[in-house]
């Protein structure tokens, strides 16, 4: 069964423009990792605070072995000052 993850970052509004390149950045080293299905990043057109990951991995040690990567840590360690992050993991029903 796979996992599937909704990561949202909420940057305070001076910190959009920043915010944005290091999201980005996580988008082509993540969907080349094994076990990624799916890596999406969307941004809300009603807040543009509102940046939303929407994943989809092979297994729970496929996303156990993303949340070690060295591009996810250290953009997770860059965004911290400009915003807060909610990241909620599914499973199919």
């Amino acid at each position: 069964m796979t996992v599937h993850i909704v990561a949202r970052f909420t940057a305070r509004p001076d910190t959009v423009a920043q915010l944005r390149p290091i999201l980005q950045g996580l988008l082509e080293p993540t969907r080349k990792e094994a076990g990624c299905l799916r890596y999406e990043l969307l941004h809300n057109a009603a807040d543009p605070t509102d940046f939303t990951f929407v994943e989809e991995w092979a297994d729970d040690a496929a996303i156990d072995a993303h949340l070690q990567t060295p591009h996810l840590l250290d953009a997770v360690a860059r965004s911290q000052a400009l915003s807060t992050l909610d990241v909620r993991r599914y499973a199919a029903c």
